[in-house]
């Protein structure tokens, strides 16, 4: 299990992806990513694992399935 604190981003590769790009750099992409986790710009903290063995089209990071997560700010545009 991992924690992981950092920013959205939906990346446009194929149908799209969601990543959490976090502080220290790494780019995770988030397997069956939550509705609520939706939101380009978030910034949040999420409990997660890694799934090794899964490759995806995007290939944007290492793939993290979210056991849990708490928004911590969200972009003024968004409310």
């Amino acid at each position: 299990m991992i924690t992981a604190i950092g920013g959205i981003e939906h990346r446009g590769f194929g149908t799209g992806a969601w990543a959490l790009v976090a502080e220290d750099g790494t780019t995770y992409e988030l397997l069956d990513c939550p509705r609520d986790l939706r939101q380009a710009g978030l910034h949040v903290k999420v409990q997660g694992t890694l799934n090794d063995d899964v490759m995806t089209l995007a290939m944007i990071g290492k793939v993290l399935n979210v056991n849990s997560f708490e928004i911590l700010e969200k972009p003024s545009s968004v409310e």
